[in-house]
């Protein structure tokens, strides 16, 4: 009931996000959202419930099988035969019956046994599967939630820009109308302010498919338009990266997928091998006549046993379990590559996240030092000792810088949510 309440008030809470455009989204709740919302999460969930039902239908063998029968018969004579078509007993009476009919497996010596083995292996790899499913989706929703923060950071760089370029168009226009400056000067401070619109168009339409893709990782699939929430940078990554191959390989749920895929295929393997063995089940059958032929009687029942003895069949029980044999084999080799595959991707990851942090440290003293040369290079040319041509190679060094450094601070924080993922830790 709790569960359900909280899907129904967060549901509440995206309607009203969407009538007002004013909620501000946390990146937990945004995980919440994609959570409860994705439906590629729906349609692993019910794959895995698809799976469960299978260790149900392998295990109905070793319960008893019950069958309800009628039969209606005339025959032309009283000496009517079957005389061909099967060995069988050729009688044919008069009459109408019903009954029941009762097998039960006593023993097929493991065959039944290793098919529900393998049915709940598979059952537990696709519970696998939808736990990668919800990592996917998690780390999808949170790439996309900082792109969008990247994005709309960039819009604001761009927005001071403009604006600082602006300031500077309307002040060289002022100083040419009385001969203070030239038209060259003029000219420069034009294209300067062309260039700052073109950026601000520019990081505007990124913004709003950033927040498109968001909205589509979340789920959504109406315009949201949330006020989100500031992301700290990322800490020092540490510098054992045995411990994260540990972690990936021991939490990563592709692996354990994989795994349980594995002991199904080799259950399944034994449960074709087991498939030439005797299979021995009990029979019985109860039932009444309501019309007959009088040399019939009104009720009948019987019971026995049936030992089955599969003795040859074109080679097909051989061919089953030697194809399962090497399905199981090469279940090995896929756990075995995924395994290579996830070590060489948390050792990306955690170069690419050393990278960005350094990346992010560097973009930070470069935008310290251009914001000085800006400084500088305004002052001179505010007091005509410099020219509108070292402005303006200032002002964009600046604008490159800023760019550069919130690009790298939002990179850093994807990456190491991509590191965060490729080690199993997305939850």
């Amino acid at each position: 009931m709790t569960r359900i309440l909280f899907i129904m008030l967060l549901g509440l809470g995206v309607a009203q996000a969407q009538t007002n455009g004013n909620k501000t989204l946390s990146l937990a709740e945004a995980r919440d959202l994609a959570l409860h919302n994705h439906p590629q999460i729906s349609a692993a969930n019910f794959r895995a419930l698809a799976a469960a039902q299978g260790v149900k239908e392998a295990r109905a063998a070793f319960f008893p099988q019950a069958n309800i029968v009628a039969t209606a018969a005339a025959a032309d004579s009283v000496n009517t035969r079957i005389e061909a078509g099967a060995l069988n007993n050729p009688s044919i009476f008069d009459r109408g019956a019903e009954g029941l009919i009762v097998n039960q497996l006593i023993t097929d010596f493991g065959r039944t046994a290793n098919l529900t083995a393998s049915a709940k292996s598979q059952a537990r790899a696709e519970e696998r599967n939808a736990d990668a499913t919800r990592h996917q989706v998690l780390l999808l929703a949170e790439v996309d939630y900082l792109a969008a923060l990247q994005a709309r950071s960039l819009v604001q760089v761009a927005r001071q820009t403009l604006d600082t370029r602006e300031l500077l168009y309307r002040q060289v226009t002022a100083l040419a109308s009385n001969q203070l400056r030239s038209d060259l000067d003029v000219s420069f401070a034009s294209v300067a302010l062309e260039e700052g619109r073109l950026l601000m168009e520019k990081t505007d339409n990124d913004a709003q498919a950033a927040d498109a893709m968001l909205e589509a990782a979340l789920g959504l699939r109406e315009p949201a338009h949330f006020q989100l929430e500031e992301q700290s940078p990322p800490d020092n990554v540490s510098t054992n990266i045995s411990d994260l191959f540990w972690q990936a390989l021991s939490r990563r749920p592709e692996l354990q997928s994989l795994r349980n895929q594995k002991e199904s295929a080799q259950r399944l393997a034994l449960s074709q091998r087991d498939a030439r063995l005797p299979t021995v089940a009990a029979v019985g059958t109860v039932g009444n006549s309501y019309a007959h032929d009088k040399r019939l009687p009104d009720n009948y029942g019987a019971a026995g046993m049936t030992l089955t003895i599969p003795i040859f069949a074109g080679g097909l029980y051989t061919a089953r379990q030697n194809a399962a044999e090497l399905r199981a084999h090469a279940a090995e080799e896929n756990l075995r590559a995924e395994e290579d595959e996830i070590t060489r991707d948390v050792r990306l990851a955690w170069l690419n996240l050393n990278n960005a942090i350094q990346r992010l440290r560097t973009t930070e003293q470069l935008l310290k030092h251009a914001t000085k040369a800006w400084q500088l290079a305004d002052a001179r040319y505010r007091v005509g000792t410099s020219s509108i041509v070292e402005l303006s190679q200032a002002q964009l060094a600046l604008t490159s810088a800023k760019i550069s450094q919130t690009t790298a601070r939002y990179d850093a924080l994807i990456q190491r949510a991509n590191l965060n993922y490729q080690t199993g830790g997305s939850e």
